[in-house]
């Protein structure tokens, strides 16, 4: 009887062993679920497209240019902006509405999409915004833009995100909100902008959006 015993319990082990496995394919296999990019455009364009335009190159310039954007840092601002992580009133009202899957379906739908270029306007200031992008300033100790964003502005991906053509006016309202602690989803460029007076946040701005 005792050897009995033992054959049911081994068996009763493999069993919940084999279930147990069977159970972690499905697992990795949802995590790794690809985005659903036409159910991303559709999303897009019902929620999105018309401050950001139909392919995510808006033609307002307070609104961000959200093509050819990584997808990992999109998914991320939208995440905060619903959990007001990141403070903004409006893009609050279009996030509680998303899922994380309609986040990650947009976002990745975004990043097939070019962005146009832009171009710098103030030819006063765009050569200090290019050392200051280039080189920093070294006397206050601010890194150079190119070390995070790259030298054309291409960003990292899932680290930094892309600014190249990106509008000036976006660029210095983000700037000026890290520095103000108005937006303070990165302390990271909380500490940066802190640094950076309302004619060099100009300056970089105009800058970037002649990167290309």
């Amino acid at each position: 009887m005792k050897l009995i015993a033992q054959l049911i319990i081994a068996a009763s082990v493999a069993v919940l062993a084999v279930s147990s496995h069977a159970e972690e394919p499905k697992k990795e296999s949802a995590k790794a679920a690809k985005p659903d990019l036409a159910k991303g455009e559709a999303a897009f364009g019902a929620v999105c497209a018309a401050c950001h335009g139909a392919d995510g190159n808006s033609a307002i310039a307070g609104n961000p240019k959200l093509a050819q954007q990584h997808p990992e840092y999109l998914v991320k601002q939208l995440q905060e902006f619903k959990s007001d992580k990141r403070n903004n009133a409006v893009m609050k009202g279009f996030a509680a509405g998303l899922s994380d899957d309609d986040m990650k379906n947009i976002s990745f739908w975004l990043a097939t999409k070019a962005a146009k270029p832009g171009f710098a306007k103030d030819k006063d200031l765009v050569s200090l915004g290019e050392r200051i992008y280039r080189g920093g300033i070294a006397d206050r100790q601010v890194p150079a833009c190119a070390g995070c964003h790259s030298p054309n502005g291409a960003g990292i991906p899932s680290q930094y995100p892309r600014l190249s053509g990106q509008h000036a006016d976006y660029s210095v309202a983000q700037l000026v909100a890290f520095r103000d602690g108005v937006r303070k989803n990165s302390l990271q460029m909380t500490q940066v902008a802190a640094k950076l007076n309302d004619r060099e946040i100009k300056a970089v701005s105009d800058y970037i959006a002649g990167l290309r």
